[in-house]
């Protein structure tokens, strides 16, 4: 397999996990291509030398476009904040690269249907960062649904709660303004959530939805006063699912008490399933057989039975972590390159996440359902 130059743009939090991963991901799985850490791009210079060097990467950038450009570099990922996806993105793609990029897409669905038609067009393998989507317990969520264990899937429950913007006098910040953060509460978390309920549902038909702006303004850094909050911290939607089952959504940044608040449930015309980020080795599992006296829910420990998993931890109860997951996205992103296949959610899926988000903030400002275009991709 031809070892791949690898790019990162942006040394935040999310990337460093994606460079974490890159450097673990062959140690792990044995079976992608090799990554050379070739260049990395941050602002300010100074920032970016100092965090290739305890990244690992050979060189160093503060322009993004001298990243993109150069030869040596096969794969980009893009860290960046949202308002730069768009043309870091396509950049990457008319450059003949592979792209990793972190969700949201783009700031409008507009933006996010140009990152999917430039893909298209490259025919280079892209992929959006939906780790949730890749854990063992998911996955086997949507075999014993599949597998018909819980009979037809009539509803699906989600919610998805952080308390990041809960306190009034937290400063304003870019997350607050539609031109640089896009949506809010639904950009940042709920599409972790329609991922996830897409997964297991299938494409979503139509919705109805409302969204909350809870703390209208928030003080300005420099003391100067307060500065408008333009996106929403709170929205909650009803969903028909294109089987003609049903759901409902709910996102809330706002939520004190809750860090990573990601729950669902799947009801079935024979069982349910729910499944709570916070224990994310687990499933719960009600089906409905035997006497009654004895039914009840059972929990499904992850283990190696449940691949991956066991290419990290040879044992079931010694628990995968949220670094885990972008290894095992990681993985799906190589294996991909290598096999001449798109990686899943690529540009075209992560698509009809956004058509959901952005189809619950249209219905919030008409008051009213919102029909949803487009064909779905595969999830």
């Amino acid at each position: 397999m031809k070892t791949l130059g690898y790019g990162l743009i942006g040394t935040g939090f999310m990337g460093k996990t994606h460079a974490m991963a890159m450097r673990s991901v062959r140690a792990i799985f044995g079976d992608v291509p090799e990554v050379r850490l070739e260049f990395l791009c941050d602002a300010p210079a100074g920032r970016a030398t100092a965090m290739a060097a305890q990244f690992g990467f050979a060189r160093a950038t503060s322009d993004w476009r001298e990243l993109v450009a150069d030869p040596a570099v096969d794969l980009v990922s893009i860290t960046a904040p949202n308002n730069l996806h768009k043309e870091m993105a396509i950049a990457a793609l008319e450059a003949g690269k592979h792209v990793w990029c972190e969700k949201p897409m783009a700031l409008t669905l507009v933006e996010a249907e140009e990152m999917a038609h430039a893909a298209g067009r490259a025919g280079t393998v892209t992929l959006v960062g939906y780790n949730y989507i890749h854990n063992p317990a998911f996955r086997h969520a949507q075999r014993l649904i599949a597998a018909g264990r819980i009979g037809t899937p009539v509803h699906f429950r989600g919610w998805v709660d952080e308390d990041y913007q809960a306190d009034p006098d937290l400063p304003w910040t870019w997350r607050a303004r539609i031109g640089e953060a896009g949506l809010g509460a639904l950009g940042d978390l709920g599409c972790h959530l329609v991922s996830m309920a897409m997964g297991l549902m299938g494409p979503v038909e139509s919705l109805v939805a409302d969204s909350q702006i809870i703390h209208r303004t928030r003080p300005l850094p420099d003391g100067s006063g307060r500065g408008t909050v333009e996106n929403e911290d709170a929205a909650t939607a009803l969903l028909r699912f294109v089987s003609g089952a049903q759901g409902s959504l709910a996102a809330s940044r706002s939520a004190w008490g809750r860090k990573n608040r990601l729950d669902w449930e799947v009801h079935g015309t024979r069982g349910t399933i729910a499944f709570a980020q916070e224990r994310m080795n687990e499933l719960q599992l009600y089906v409905n057989e035997g006497p009654r006296s004895e039914q009840g829910f059972r929990t499904i420990l992850s283990g190696p039975e449940h691949a991956p998993y066991g290419q990290f931890v040879p044992a079931p109860g010694h628990q995968l972590g949220f670094l885990d997951l972008k290894t095992i996205e990681a993985r799906e992103l190589l294996s991909a390159i290598a096999e001449g296949r798109p990686a899943q959610p690529g540009f075209a899926a992560a698509l009809d996440f956004e058509r959901v988000i952005h189809g619950v903030a249209r219905s919030a400002a008409d008051r009213g359902w919102a029909a949803l275009s487009g064909s779905p991709g595969a999830a």
